[in-house]
C-alpha cells in the first residue's frame, strides 16, 4: 500500500510540474483575459483552475505554444505583455471585438507561425516590427480598419505562405520584396487602395508559381486559415 501511495504521489507531482509554465507567461495570459473582458467571453477561463483547463490554450514542454479563441467575444485591446509568450507559435483571435492598435511588441514573438486577427475592430497601422516574425507562415488581418501602408519589413518574412489584409483601409504600394517570396501561396489584398497590384501579380506568379488573380475579390474569407486558389483585390482608382 505504501508503495502504491508513493507511486501515486510521484505521478501527481509529475503532472503538476508538467502543467507549470513560467510566471511571466501565466501573467501574459491573465493580462489578455483582463484587457479583453474575460468575464464576458463566450467561454471564459476559470483562473483558479490549472492552465491546462483553460479553453484554447495549448501547453507544450512547459510553455504556452498556442492561444486560439475565435468567436469568443473578446472585447477591449491586446496587451503588450503578449510578447512574454516566448514560445508561442499560434495566436488565433479572429472574429471577436478587439479594438485599438496592433502592439509593436508582437514583433518579439520569434517563434510565431500563425498570427490571425481577422474580423475584429483593429485600427492604426501595421507595425514595422511585424518583419521580425521570421518564423511566420500565415498573417491574417482581414476585415479590420487598419490604415497606412504595408511596411517594407514584411519583405523579411521569407517563410510567409499566406498574406491576408483583405478589407481594410490600407493604401500605397505593396512591398516588392514580398512578391519575391518563393513560399507565398495565398495573397488577399482586395478592398484596400493599393496602387501596384497589377505589376505585383505578375511578379508573384513568375516567382512563386502561386495561382493568384489580383483582379478578383474573393467570394468569402475562410475562418479556418484555409488556402484559397484565387485571391486578390480590385485595382481601386487605377
Amino acid at each position: 500500500m505504501k508503495k502504491v501511495l508513493l507511486t501515486s504521489f510521484a505521478l501527481f507531482v509529475s503532472a503538476v510540474l508538467f502543467a507549470q509554465i513560467p510566471t511571466k507567461e501565466k501573467q501574459a495570459l491573465e493580462d489578455l483575459y483582463a484587457a479583453t473582458n474575460g468575464e464576458q467571453w463566450t467561454q471564459a477561463w476559470e483562473l483558479n483552475q490549472p492552465i491546462t483547463e483553460w479553453n484554447g490554450v495549448t501547453i507544450t514542454d512547459g510553455h504556452v505554444t498556442a492561444v486560439s479563441l475565435m468567436f469568443n467575444n473578446l472585447t477591449g485591446s491586446l496587451p503588450s505583455s503578449l510578447e512574454n509568450l516566448e514560445q508561442l507559435q499560434i495566436l488565433e483571435l479572429s472574429f471577436n471585438k478587439i479594438e485599438g492598435t496592433l502592439p509593436s511588441a508582437l514583433g518579439n514573438l520569434s517563434k510565431l507561425e500563425v498570427l490571425a486577427l481577422n474580423g475584429n475592430n483593429l485600427t492604426g497601422i501595421i507595425p514595422t516590427t511585424i518583419g521580425n516574425l521570421t518564423s511566420l507562415r500565415q498573417l491574417h488581418l482581414s476585415s479590420n480598419t487598419l490604415t497606412g501602408q504595408v511596411p517594407n519589413s514584411v519583405s523579411e518574412l521569407q517563410n510567409l505562405e499566406v498574406f491576408n489584409v483583405f478589407d481594410n483601409e490600407l493604401y500605397g504600394e505593396l512591398p516588392q520584396g514580398l512578391a519575391q517570396n518563393f513560399k507565398l501561396q495565398e495573397l488577399m489584398v482586395a478592398e484596400n487602395n493599393f496602387s501596384n497590384t497589377q505589376r505585383f501579380s505578375v511578379v508573384i506568379l513568375a516567382n512563386s508559381g502561386a495561382t493568384i488573380d489580383l483582379n478578383e475579390t474573393p467570394d468569402f474569407i475562410p475562418a479556418d486559415n484555409t488556402v484559397l486558389a484565387i485571391e486578390g483585390p480590385e485595382d481601386e482608382g487605377n
